[in-house]
């Protein structure tokens, strides 16, 4: 094994050199930012520098406060928990989601089913919300409407901007929120939004840090309540002394993602490309949604488990994933695989591919190289 060739970058990134220094630098600043003297000061200047530096990287400047969390999970459960029990400015009680999400919102969702609050579910088949299932849901009223921007494991980008429209003309006093967890940095964040849930470890940051973004009008209407009670950090959301060293390497990591985001994007493309052709040439199927970002890709194998696939190509030194990384433990069947629209069997001969600008056509060609030789040898076997 020459290197280790990373294709699993929707599972977590590595860190950008811009997010270790930052990390050095923040770790000399060791004070409690919520402490009164000079050295508190000194570390809550850091973390308003940092909250700045990350609106300001997100494209939102002042129009948003950033509540930072210590995941893009828990900034998912802080948006639906949160705005489910305040109670406040709701139309009814019931939640729209999609039937593809991240579990720490489908699974937050059912948590609030538990509480009395109504679900419901939007198809997603290819890749593609269903816009007369969503209007009938609308229809019905809704307190919160919560989708994903882009699917952590087919790469579908589901048209957020226009479902939340939909959700503010049909059901005014709805609260939209989004997970952006996987199209941060990568796709652009909708503007209809009230909350958006992001996460420093998908965009070269550290792991145990994420934020939700929060409009004015939401912090105003006191909307949201905590899920975390203390000390009443973070504009009294979330309390927990605020981790500075890291959140400072995720501001940077955001600053370094909105530098390079165009060239980053024109090498995604090529690489995205370059993959689903050594996918095909393998005799492998690619699973191409509707819209797509190009850092996700989902590749269905010629009657081979995923989990054996897995075993192949970690032998040679490639790192791929049969799903989201949060449930790859899990015995189940991917839900979003199978709201994509894959039967059972297929579904569980799918491996993603995900991604980054340090990945390289090599690195690509590699993978093809092994997976060509892998499905050849596992056919053979299974004959």
């Amino acid at each position: 094994m020459d290197r280790l060739i990373y294709l699993d970058n929707s599972a977590t990134t590595s860190l950008c050199p811009e997010a270790v220094a930052a990390m050095n630098d923040a770790v000399r600043i060791f004070a409690n930012p919520s402490s009164l003297h000079s050295a508190g000061a000194a570390a809550a200047g850091l973390l308003e520098n940092s909250r700045k530096t990350l609106l300001k990287a997100a494209g939102l400047g002042g129009k948003f406060p950033a509540i930072f969390t210590g995941s893009g999970s828990e900034a998912n459960n802080l948006a639906i928990l949160g705005a489910a029990r305040t109670g406040k400015h709701f139309p009814s009680k019931r939640i729209i989601i999609t039937d593809s999400e991240h579990p720490s919102v489908e699974n937050s969702a059912l948590r609030l089913e538990k509480e009395g609050f109504e679900v419901a579910f939007i198809p997603t088949r290819g890749g593609k919300l269903d816009e007369e299932v969503l209007e009938n849901e609308l229809k019905k009223g809704a307190a919160i409407i919560s989708l994903m921007l882009v699917n952590n494991e087919t790469g579908a980008i589901y048209d957020v901007d226009r479902a939340f429209s939909e959700a503010k003309r049909l059901c005014p006093g709805i609260l939209c929120h989004c997970d952006a967890v996987q199209g941060f940095m990568r796709v652009s964040l909708p503007k209809n939004a009230d909350m958006i849930s992001v996460s420093a470890h998908k965009i070269h940051g550290p792991k145990g840090t994420g934020a939700l973004f929060v409009t004015p009008e939401i912090m105003k209407k006191k909307a949201l309540s905590p899920v975390i009670y203390g000390g009443g950090q973070e504009f009294g959301l979330r309390s927990g002394t605020e981790n500075t060293v890291c959140i400072a390497a995720f501001a940077a990591a955001a600053a370094a993602a909105a530098a390079s985001r165009e060239q980053d994007a024109e090498k995604l493309d090529a690489l995205y490309a370059l993959t689903v052709a050594e996918a095909e040439k393998a005799g492998a199927r690619v699973n191409v949604p509707a819209v797509h970002a190009s850092h996700i890709i989902s590749v269905t194998l010629p009657g081979i488990k995923s989990q054996t696939m897995l075993g192949l190509l970690s032998a040679g030194g490639v790192c791929v994933s049969s799903g989201s990384a949060c449930s790859s433990h899990d015995a189940k069947i991917s839900r979003a695989l199978k709201a994509f629209g894959l039967p059972d069997s297929e579904a569980d001969c799918t491996v993603r591919v995900s991604l980054s600008a340090e990945n390289t056509p090599k690195d690509i060609e590699v993978f093809g190289r092994l997976l060509s030789g892998g499905i050849a040898r596992l056919i053979r076997v299974r004959r």
